[in-house]
């Protein structure tokens, strides 16, 4: 009877990254069901999922004096032990059935997949409790005609690559996934299997994988995410019969581990050329596709094509989606809003799983039976091998020869790697399940003695201890200095190393520490060597403290510990990760790293990108050192107005890559380069396996490569406050690129206009900008040329800005063939009703211009192309090209962005100073005309209609200039009544003495 795919998921607590950034919970269950919330749009409905099981783990739990996490009196909480009991337990039951049984966790990085699969610390995931308690059923047997036999194989597929976890050293290329022709079912060729006879033994192998794999990830510059986990335990059940028969009931228990979900759209990836070229990816898709195509077979659609061999992973996992095997899936939840789409990617996804219906059946065969088949198999492959291998006639289905004998050569391969294969399962049930698992343990026991050895050693010896961005990576690799000279390197120098490193920028003497009682000292191995101490280049010999970090080459990140004087560096944190070291590597190069609570959420982001680029940045520079791309990479920050991306505000994050032969530069988005890097990495891992079609690659798919494009030159930001008082603005504007270094001036004219476009002379100016209100407006705005610096932009240049309310860029059409363009481009803007928004816009805004140029294909000096691209970038770097640190740029371009605001309003304050002095002297000569009169022509109401016409067209100030002067020329007036009424003549004043000219 079919059986449906049993789907849980669980959301965990908050991380630090999400509550810095203040996230709310956007999941909500209740029983089976989940629901999730868009909280920034209230339009759109929640959504509703219900699974087999959704477990609560975000809140509501204590942690005992184990460390154990448990629930609260009263919460919902569910505990690492509760997940297992509902799910662990049924792989248990299925595998002492003798059913095949598989268990995925799926989900994006960081929402908690390796948590509930593997745990941490005292609170131990599904795979660990569930071996623990096979062998706890194991070891309670008292059946003497049954016989057990536990074997346990580790595996990683990173970009469509097979490693074995549980050897050092992999063939190039990985090792083969070939298919079983008599069964169907796909294997990987040359996979250790090892047989183990404890809990404890598991445990052991499962840490050695670990290392394994983490030796190989820094090596080849993987990224742990990004790459499936295989564990697969085999558990062989023998029984005899009353007869002396043995049967044997096999079950495969496979826990995978998936790599993380997140989709290509949410870092960027889907505008590139070359998305479609990665396999960082495939198998990811790859499996959803099975999903779909086993769902809609399961309700009932008819001549569904599942396509298990689009990828490694769905080879592998053919049975347990889609055939002989109990299938559960757990879909880990990030509860926080800023993952909204990812997390409801992750619910359609397990939604489409829970539909999938299988069919399993007991493993058990006679082994009698199973002998005898394996060695009728066997003969017919030999007989095959011996040249009963039908040869393909040229031309015979469209094969040339050379076509014909590759297809020879592989079915070849095929028959050879079954027959070792059926070989090797032979020798198994050949030999009793007692005697593979006494060899198994007397191995795990003097592995046991060595490990506990070097674990009493490391704790009197200073050592050196990996970091990995995974956590769960940290810490498993040791290495330990011993007295004398350590050095460190690749394993083919001329000195074989203490430290054995492999991987990008690492040479072969790379450093030395120097042991001298109690101190250690590191030093440079050769001139060039890559090595950071605490973010810091080390040039020369270094005292190291306790919890120095270290880094060597591109990726090698460890930190030293020393167990004798454990007196660390001033800042040293308690406990040191990752994020830490990586933080410090950011503040040498310049970015502010600030506490998360000093920073906004926009800085947060921003901080987070350059933390997590800056590494793969370094890397990328390493390759491109060592396949000679003559291409440098560096994070750069683009500010939100220089930024023309759609929707963008605030600090963009990017990464910058420049032709070091002729200059040519292109901005790259955060997920384009993080894509364009896998691509990187696969090319290197290539070109490592000594794959020659690399020489021939066509530059459209090589990740170094891009056609020439427009690039922004820099930008030049026109304030508006002159519009506020009438005032044109007509000076240049100085060009400032994301370093705020000068690359130019703009000539620009923003001046009042009436609708025609006509300018408005001074007699628009006012003093108070309130007056403008409830008017209608007209400002025209004039690009008139520009003076651009680097000679490389003669091809052509344009400009374009966009207005408040603008939805596009106006753009100026493009001038080539000069530095020095005239774009003569103006544009008259219309303000129906001036409003108080109006005003403020004009107060506190700008109007940014892009200058953008045009870049070509040139020829490369000579010179240069006879230099390599690490003496190139050396040469970048010595030359002050890359020296100006982030810091400084990101200062630099605030005091440019500040002092053009200051400067603009001192043009304001300077402008509407010579509107009024001007203003001021026509009034002074009034007066001053005025008082050169006879006495019997100093008329008052001449005077006052002369003052007023001249303090009316002004402003405020002048305005109650003439509200005073009024006063006096009535106060005057009521005077000489008075006078009068007295009998006595009115008395005129001096026009020198007057109010009005002691005023001015």
């Amino acid at each position: 009877m079919a059986e449906s795919v049993k789907v849980a998921v669980r959301v965990r607590p908050f991380n630090q990254r999400e509550k810095d950034r203040g996230s709310k919970c956007c999941i909500k269950m209740s029983g089976k069901t989940s629901t999730i919330t868009n909280l920034d749009d209230s339009s759109v409905e929640p959504k509703m999922f219900t699974f087999d099981y959704s477990y609560w783990s975000h809140d509501g739990f204590d942690v005992d004096d184990e460390g154990v996490s448990i629930p609260s009196a009263g919460s919902n909480y569910a505990s690492q032990r509760m997940v297992f009991n509902d799910l662990g337990q049924g792989v248990l039951n299925n595998a002492f059935e003798g059913f095949n049984t598989s268990l995925f966790a799926y989900g994006q990085t960081g929402a908690g997949k390796s948590y509930s699969m593997v745990g941490y610390g005292p609170n131990k995931g599904i795979v660990p409790i569930t071996c623990d308690e096979l062998f706890k059923t194991v070891e309670s047997n008292t059946d003497p005609n049954l016989k057990h036999c536990v074997s346990f194989s580790m595996l990683e597929i990173y970009n469509e690559c097979v490693r074995d976890l549980l050897i050092k050293n992999n063939p190039k290329g990985g090792l083969a996934v070939r298919q079983n022709p008599s069964i169907g079912a796909f294997y990987v060729q040359g996979l250790t299997k090892q047989v183990v006879g404890s809990y404890k033994a598991i445990e052991a192998k499962m840490e050695e994988g670990t290392s394994n794999r983490t030796v190989a990830s820094t090596a080849m510059n993987a990224t742990s995410s990004r790459a499936h986990t295989v564990v697969t335990i085999t558990f062989d059940q023998i029984k005899k019969n009353e007869v002396g028969e043995e049967t044997k009931r096999t079950s495969i228990i496979n826990l995978v581990d998936l790599a993380g979900s997140e989709r290509a759209g949410s870092t960027g990836a889907t505008g590139d050329r070359l998305k479609e070229g990665a396999n960082i990816n495939k198998s990811l898709s790859a499996l959803g596709n099975v999903i779909s195509a086993l769902a809609d077979a399961s309700s009932g659609k008819k001549k569904v094509m599942v396509p298990y061999r689009d990828s490694v992973l769905t080879k592998l996992l053919q049975n347990a989606l889609g055939g002989n095997s109990k299938t559960i899936m757990i879909a880990a939840l990030s509860p926080a809003d800023i993952n909204y789409d990812e997390t409801l990617g992750t619910l359609r996804y397990a939604d489409r799983a829970k539909q999938i219906k299988n069919k399993a059946v007991v493993n058990e065969n006679p082994m009698d039976k199973l002998i005898r088949e394996l060695k009728e198999e066997n003969e017919k492959l030999k007989k095959a091998l011996g040249g009963e291998i039908p040869a393909a006639a040229p031309g015979a289905g469209g094969m040339t020869p050379e076509e014909a004998a590759a297809m020879r050569k592989q079915m070849e391969e095929e028959i050879r790697a079954q027959l070792e294969a059926n070989a090797s399962a032979m020798a198994d049930m050949q030999m009793s399940g007692e005697d593979r698992t006494a060899i198994a343990q007397q191995q795990f026991n003097e592995e046991q003695l060595k490990l506990l050895e070097k674990e009493k050693e490391k704790d009197n010896t200073p050592h050196i201890t990996n970091l990995n961005e995974d956590n769960a990576l940290s810490g498993v690799i040791h290495h330990l200095i011993q007295p004398g000279e350590n050095i460190v390197g690749r394993k083919d120098g001329e000195t074989v190393p203490a430290i054995c490193l492999s991987g990008l920028s690492i040479q072969k003497s790379h450093a030395i520490f120097a042991r001298d009682g109690e101190t250690v000292i590191l030093r440079p191995g050769v001139v060039g060597a890559k090595t950071k101490v605490n973010g810091q280049t080390l040039n020369g010999d270094r005292t190291l403290m306790h919890q120095d970090r270290i880094l060597f080459g591109s990726n090698h990140m460890y930190v030293y510990y020393d167990p004798v004087n454990k007196e660390s560096a001033e800042g040293t944190p308690p406990q040191i990760d990752w994020e830490f070291a990586q933080k410090e590597i950011a503040q040498a190069k310049g970015f502010q790293t600030g506490a998360d609570g000093q920073l906004s959420k926009e800085q947060q982001l921003a901080q987070e990108q350059v933390l997590e680029l800056l590494p793969m940045v370094s890397e990328s520079n390493a390759i491109s050192e060592e396949l000679n791309k003559h291409k440098s990479f560096e994070v750069i920050l683009i500010s939100g107005a220089a930024n023309p991306t759609e929707g963008s505000k605030g600090t963009k994050v990017m990464v910058k890559m420049k032709n070091l032969l002729n200059g040519n530069t292109w901005l790259w988005e955060r997920g384009k380069f993080m894509n364009r890097r896998y691509l990187m990495q696969d090319m290197y891992q290539r070109h490592l396996d000594g794959d020659e079609t690399l020489k021939d690659m066509p530059e459209e798919e090589d990740p170094f490569w891009d056609p020439p494009c427009e690039v922004l030159i820099g930008t030049s930001s026109a304030f508006l406050q002159a519009l506020g008082y009438g005032i044109d603005m007509d000076d240049p504007i100085l060009v400032t690129d994301y370093k705020g270094e000068d690359q130019g001036q703009m000539f620009i004219n923003i001046s009042p206009c009436d609708e025609t476009g006509k300018c408005m002379g001074e007699e628009y100016f006012v003093e108070d900008s309130t007056e403008l209100l409830g008017k209608p407006y007209h400002y025209k705005v004039t690009i008139k040329s520009c003076e651009i610096r680097d000679s490389r932009f003669n091809v052509g240049s344009f400009i374009k800005y966009k207005l408040d309310g603008d939805e596009d860029y106006t753009v100026t059409p493009t001038v080539s063939k000069s530095l020095s363009p005239e774009f003569n481009h103006s544009r008259v803007v219309k303000i129906e009703k001036v409003t108080q928004e109006t005003l403020d816009y004009f107060e506190n805004s700008c109007i940014t211009f892009l200058l953008y140029g045009c870049q070509e294909d040139r020829e490369s000096d000579v010179k240069l192309m006879k230099l390599t691209t690490k003496e190139l970038r050396q040469r970048e770097e010595t030359s002050g090209n890359m020296k100006t640190n982030a810091l400084t740029r990101q200062l630099t371009k605030n005091v440019v962005d500040e002092s053009a605001a200051l400067k603009t309003e001192i043009l304001v304050l300077k402008r509407r100073n010579d509107i009024l002095a001007k203003k001021e002297k026509r009034i002074q000569g009034i007066v001053t005309e005025w008082g050169k009169k006879p006495p019997e022509e100093q008329q008052f109401e001449p005077y006052h209609r002369a003052i007023s016409a001249a303090a009316f067209n002004t402003g405020t100030m002048l305005k109650s200039a003439a509200t005073v002067i009024t006063q006096v020329i009535k106060a005057q007036k009521l005077v000489g009544a008075m006078t009068a009424v007295n009998g006595e003549p009115p008395v005129v004043s001096k026009a020198a003495g007057s109010k009005a000219c002691v005023l001015m």
